[in-house]
């Protein structure tokens, strides 16, 4: 999964409201479109926001079928002298937009971006309140992540173990969601950002979008680029790799990350491991193997799986602001509790205490990244793609198996790639890499902006952690705010 965490529930819009008139047809615009890019605007009070359902087809091959509705928010800008909407997308596939600006909003950027910019969040279709999807109850998803197969020494049976709970999710992903379930790719996604600017009444989007984010805005671009304004894409991914190279490429990630993170662990004074980062990453592998079959309690009478442990040090990985929490929950599993490291696995998962998960985000990452590519199925494939996992994940490897699985539920798409993700005729795409990045690695940033994009600039930060702008250092934030506030760019490309 890719993206910040945007956590909670969606408001409900009451208040009042701001109405406009119906609006002229972009002579750009195919006229098949026009209910959709010409639709009154109106705003609804929220809390301290502006809230607002936008109208865009569902199929989008199909202009005159059913339509639906994108939830979207509005956080106006507290300068007195605003210059324009900003759109912003938190990641994912899967998170809600409309969550992160009513829920996040003091973190977003920084105090001269929220001064100078309407901050716009959206759920993209599938997540949040914009046609959900939905799968399992808050118990058949317990069961669905939290599992303990019973066969972890029979590979065979362990395969159609899991191979079970994906189909059963799948098939509940079908019934309760409906025919929109077909229609939650990343294209059509952001063809709907282009009805969100119309909406916004710009001739052209401005736009920051982290993690999964910047693969929704680098298909905008690729498909308006003359729509394009300041766009800034943090936290990489190359639209042109394969499902299966995407999962090796973010195996390495982490492989990277949970390294960086032993040799970090050794130089503080309550480190639960010794010896060397390889001895270091030696026992975090032999814990994780003894796990396969000794689950651990924890306080509130649940037991950590593989499953729970894996999601929980994977979390942490996210961000070395999580590595002491890390550090502690090692240290108390030596002590016999795997309550800390559970918490982990549970914010990863958007699941409360009560047992309750507050998001949709798990279902939707994997029906919307089944529909933008899929694994291969054929056992050659298979047996291929696992070696390389074992061979690049000393540590994740044997738990980055038989990928192929999660959409073979799946009897429609994936859609056709767009033919090229250069989006020639665009102005300059600011690229945002962060060399520790687990999620989306460094590379892909690179690749992005000097490979892919016509007009790529990369902007480096040094560092760890999933993303930069906004977390990293003042560098970054004064580089991204330059060229969002004032167009400017330094005349090379800078590390922070």
């Amino acid at each position: 999964m890719f993206g910040l965490v945007a956590a909670l529930t969606l408001v409900s819009a009451s208040g009042c409201s701001m109405i406009s008139q119906q609006r002229e047809l972009d002579p750009n615009v195919d006229a098949a479109f026009a209910k959709f890019y010409t639709q009154p605007i109106e705003w609804n009070s929220c809390d301290k926001f502006d809230c607002a359902e936008v109208l865009v087809p569902m199929n989008w091959s199909d202009p005159e079928g059913e339509a639906i509705t994108i939830a979207v928010i509005r956080s106006e800008a507290t300068g007195e002298n605003p210059i324009g909407d900003l759109l912003l997308n938190p990641g994912g596939p899967g998170s809600s937009g409309v969550n992160f600006v009513r829920d996040n909003l003091e973190y977003i950027g920084t105090e001269a971006l929220r001064e100078s910019y309407n901050l716009i969040g959206f759920d993209p279709r599938g997540t949040g309140d914009s046609s959900p999807v939905t799968c399992l109850d808050d118990a058949g998803l317990d069961e669905f992540l939290y599992s303990q197969s019973p066969y972890p020494n029979d590979e065979a049976k362990d395969l159609e173990y899991w191979a079970g709970l994906t189909a059963k999710f799948g098939e509940a992903c079908i019934e309760n969601t409906g025919e929109v379930i077909k229609y939650l790719d990343t294209q059509s996604a952001a063809k709907d950002m282009d009805v969100i600017r119309s909406y916004l009444e710009q001739d052209k989007l401005d736009y920051v979008g982290f993690s999964y984010g910047t693969l929704l805005g680098a298909t905008y671009a690729s498909i308006f680029p003359e729509r394009v304004d300041r766009f800034v894409l943090d936290g990489a991914i190359d639209p042109r790799v394969s499902d299966e190279q995407q999962s090796l490429n973010q195996l390495g990630g982490f492989e990277l990350a949970i390294g960086n993170y032993a040799s970090w662990c050794l130089e503080q004074a309550n480190c639960p491991f010794s010896g060397n980062k390889a001895n270091v990453l030696k026992q975090i592998r032999a814990w994780f193997e003894n796990l396969e079959t000794n689950p651990l309690p924890t306080q509130d009478g649940r037991e950590l799986t593989i499953s729970a442990g894996i999601t929980g040090v994977i979390l942490a990985m996210y961000s070395d602001d999580y590595w002491p929490i890390l550090t502690d929950a090692f240290n108390e599993v030596k002590a016999g509790d795997a309550t800390t490291l559970m918490r982990l696995a549970d914010f990863y998962n958007d699941r409360g205490e009560d047992g309750r998960y507050s998001t949709n985000t798990l279902e939707a990452n994997i029906v919307i990244s089944c529909l933008d590519g899929q694994q291969s199925t054929k056992p050659k494939d298979i047996a291929t793609q696992n070696a390389k996992a074992k061979k690049i994940g000393t540590v994740f490897g044997d738990y980055w198996q038989n990928g192929y699985i999660s959409c073979t539920w799946v009897d429609f798409g994936p859609v056709e790639p767009l033919a090229s993700f250069a989006a020639e005729g665009s102005p300059s795409i600011l690229v945002v890499g962060t060399t520790g990045d687990p999620a989306t690695p460094y590379e892909q940033a690179v690749d992005l902006a000097r490979d892919v994009l016509a007009n790529g600039f990369l902007l480096t930060f040094d560092g760890e952690g999933h993303t930069a702008y906004g977390r990293s250092n003042s560098c970054v934030d004064q580089t991204v705010d330059d060229f969002l506030l004032e167009g400017k760019l330094p005349e090379s490309e800078p590390t922070c």
